[in-house]
């Protein structure tokens, strides 16, 4: 196999990432902070990011599928599988390389049947999500059960909405009444939301890679993630002449242009046509015309040096991505493709 290396990049700073998880440990008082790693580390590589943060001191790691606790086993960390046990995952159960976190009444029985052991149990508060209800640990459905961590999710931490509250306050009302641990409620947005949303254990996510949940994030936590694109072509466009699918933009003047290796098959949208930018060196580069499957042009007027072959940094800020796009930060973050090269500073 020769090794052809990617003509996009998705640079990754560890060092944000740690700075972020040691902000949100800081915040989340004298609870333990954990991480949540599923959508392979939310985009950015589950493998990497769990080691690193693991480095940093996390102990407790989140991910949605048993598939995704199995690639993660050889690492050795303390795992949850967020979305319980199907009767296919009784094999992986067993094998104990991660704890089910139980949402549903079969769930609990197929634990049960299957020899137990440790787990983790989810409660609905009133998202509707996932679950059992209050009323059924009154009845005795958890009775027996070897449970680490008692576990709900707020739906609206993101806004000061009176739901929090209400569900903190459903949520307290449970303590003592199971063999759980430890008890768990907030979200990175939910941290922010006091130390009455701590408990004993936080499981932030989004705010971890570099997203504002929160506004009482903005300017504390940190750029994770920065695409890169590798110049393709340098051309000029002359006064008139269009530029791109449905020729969107017209040289108001004679224009240096870019078409660099990115595009929405990368997960870079086609919301950013016309309205994202780049950046090389100080020169603030504008994309012009639609974003296409796996091309973006930029005009690099401001940028006379910028030849074929250079590399050229993509603006990624998710707060402020996201209020360009429309799309919420965790898309933005999600989407970026598998054909992104990934060094690590």
């Amino acid at each position: 196999m020769i090794d052809i290396p990617a003509p996009l990049r998705l640079r990754l700073d560890g060092d944000a990432l740690i700075a972020n998880w040691r902000l949100l440990d800081r915040m989340s008082g004298p609870a333990a902070c954990g991480a949540a790693v599923k959508a392979d580390g939310y985009g950015l590589g589950a493998h990497g990011v769990a080691a690193r943060l693991a480095g940093a001191g996390c102990r407790d790691f989140f991910v949605a599928t048993w598939s995704e606790a199995q690639a993660l086993a050889p690492l050795g960390l303390t795992l949850s599988v967020l979305h319980g046990l199907r009767a296919e995952d009784m094999a992986a159960a067993r094998a104990g390389f991660a704890r089910p976190v139980l949402n549903s009444l079969p769930q609990i029985a197929r634990w049960r049947e299957g020899g137990g052991g440790a787990c983790d149990v989810m409660v609905d508060t009133g998202m509707n999500r996932l679950g059992i209800a209050p009323s059924d640990i009154a009845d005795g459905a958890l009775d027996g059960l070897a449970i680490e961590t008692l576990m709900s999710h707020l739906a609206c931490a993101d806004e000061d909405s009176a739901m929090n509250a209400d569900q903190r306050t459903r949520f307290a009302a449970l303590a003592g009444r199971t063999t759980a641990r430890r008890l768990s409620l907030a979200n990175s947005a939910g941290i922010a939301l006091g130390a009455a949303y701590h408990f004993d254990l936080t499981r932030p996510g989004l705010a971890l890679y570099g997203g504002v949940p929160r506004g009482d994030y903005a300017g504390l936590v940190r750029q994770v993630a920065t695409p890169e694109a590798q110049v393709l072509q340098r051309r000029l466009v002359r006064a008139g002449d269009p530029v791109g699918y449905n020729a969107t933009w017209t040289a108001p003047h004679d224009c240096a242009v870019a078409i660099v290796n990115l595009g929405y098959a990368d997960g870079y949208v086609r919301a950013f046509s016309n309205t994202g930018r780049a950046r090389a060196g100080g020169a603030v580069l504008p994309v012009i015309g639609r974003v296409s499957m796996d091309l973006v042009a930029l005009d690099i007027t401001a940028a006379p040096d910028l030849a074929e072959g250079d590399w050229i940094a993509i603006d990624y800020d998710l707060a402020t991505q996201s209020a360009a796009s429309g799309m919420s930060q965790y898309e933005l973050l999600t989407l970026l493709g598998r054909r992104f090269g990934r060094p690590q500073s």
